[in-house]
């Protein structure tokens, strides 16, 4: 039986994806320059560091590398603080669990003042027992230390418990640390969405697919 559950939160319970993919395109249309054709495709693979710095060797910014991280920085707070949406049956999906005494918590790469500040505009808060975030424990969820610690948590052992994951890799961590796995669909997340269905113990398009599935993870 599963006895608790652990949320990644952007993708997952947070439609916040998309920012992430335009962040930098989205900073520079706010200063007024037109973003290059692929942006988001240059940026993906480097730091929000090394982001800043290539913005500022290509576009005619007036500001120093600082600056524009910091600006970046601030955009992104602002939207988590004030414009994120919940993933659709998000609300219904942590009310389904708490009715049935399943104690959650999540695992984010993103930081905690933003998320908690957007979970608790949307109502999702309280849910939560505890949110770990892999920049407070050094460690990237390419290793399973997060999942142990919410585990810890919740006191309950990987295998009585649920991880629900929109990332193939965190998923592949998750499973090979012996965790019960949930993969969930974003239109803005995985690319390979076949490997993520393949490696998941249950495959969900929607959040509002939960409760059935909960039924036949749960037994």
């Amino acid at each position: 039986m599963i006895r608790g559950v652990i949320f990644d939160l952007d993708g997952v319970l947070l439609d916040s994806m998309a920012i992430w993919n335009d962040l930098g395109a989205r900073y520079l249309r706010g200063q007024g320059l037109v973003p290059e054709p692929g942006l988001n495709t240059i940026l993906f693979s480097m730091s929000m560091e090394q982001g800043a710095a290539y913005l500022k060797a290509h576009y005619p910014l007036p500001l120093s590398e600082t600056e524009i991280l910091s600006g970046i920085q601030t955009m992104l707070r602002d939207f988590y603080y004030d414009e994120v949406p919940a993933k659709a049956g998000a609300g219904e999906t942590l009310a389904f669990l708490q009715s049935r005494g399943i104690p959650m918590a999540a695992a984010t790469s993103s930081p905690r003042t933003h998320v908690t500040r957007a979970l608790e505009r949307l109502g999702l808060l309280g849910y939560l027992s505890a949110i770990f975030t892999t920049g407070e424990l050094g460690k990237s969820k390419h290793q399973p230390d997060i999942y142990h610690l919410a585990a810890d948590a919740l006191h309950t052992a990987p295998a009585e418990t649920l991880v629900c994951e929109d990332s193939l890799y965190a998923l592949r961590t998750a499973k090979a640390a012996g965790y019960r796995t949930a993969g969930l669909y974003d239109a803005n997340g995985e690319s390979d969405q076949a490997g993520l269905r393949d490696a998941a113990e249950v495959y969900l398009t929607s959040l509002a697919e939960f409760p059935a599935a909960w039924e036949r993870l749960d037994n």
